[in-house]
């Protein structure tokens, strides 16, 4: 993996990371926003110590563990990737309440316009910001966004100690199984 000076890191701030998306997916990821790590690479969740990838294969969604510059592979699985907020940061409360509506009213529209079976958005925070949903648990939301059911999932970043590795892996296998079942 390429090594960024903290300047090549700062000098990402801001930028944007094209999602990774098709019609018709069987699940759309949506992460809160692209880190700095992320922007410097263009590649989705490249924070080494963020577990997306590890967890996705533990799950069952990946036949293997893939890497973050192996992005559109996710394609041939009927998987895609976005974000709430598409400006990257160093940190999510970097954020603003208004981003996160604003983000949530613009993914509502592309999940409307792609039409995965399910959205699923990698943490409740952000989840609840961007929906006004202050009582949202991980898990399926009564919310449907067109045709697309929507699930939120734990935040896969390295710092949220109240999930591990497999316990997240459980519960995106339950997606998996949902997603595969229609």
């Amino acid at each position: 993996m390429t090594r960024f000076t903290p300047e090549e890191l700062e000098a990402a701030r801001d930028r944007l990371v094209p999602d990774v998306v098709a019609d018709g997916l069987r699940v759309l990821f949506c992460g809160i926003n692209p880190g700095l790590m992320t922007a410097a690479t263009g590649h989705h969740f490249a924070r080494p110590g963020n577990r997306f990838w590890p967890v996705l294969h533990l799950s069952g969604f990946t036949p293997r563990l893939l890497k973050p510059s192996e992005q559109r592979e996710l394609l041939s699985y009927g998987l895609g990737i976005t974000n709430v907020v598409a400006r990257a940061s160093a940190r999510a409360d970097e954020l603003s309440a208004e981003e996160y509506r604003e983000g949530g009213r613009l993914l509502a529209e592309k999940v409307a316009r792609l039409g995965p079976r399910w959205l699923a958005v990698v943490g409740v925070t952000a989840y609840r910001a961007a929906f006004d949903d202050k009582k949202a648990v991980v898990g399926p939301q009564e919310r449907t966004i067109g045709g697309s059911r929507v699930w939120v999932l734990p935040n896969p970043s390295g710092l949220n100690a109240h999930w591990t590795a497999a316990t997240m892996a459980e519960e995106f296998a339950r997606l998996r199984v949902a997603a595969e079942q229609g």
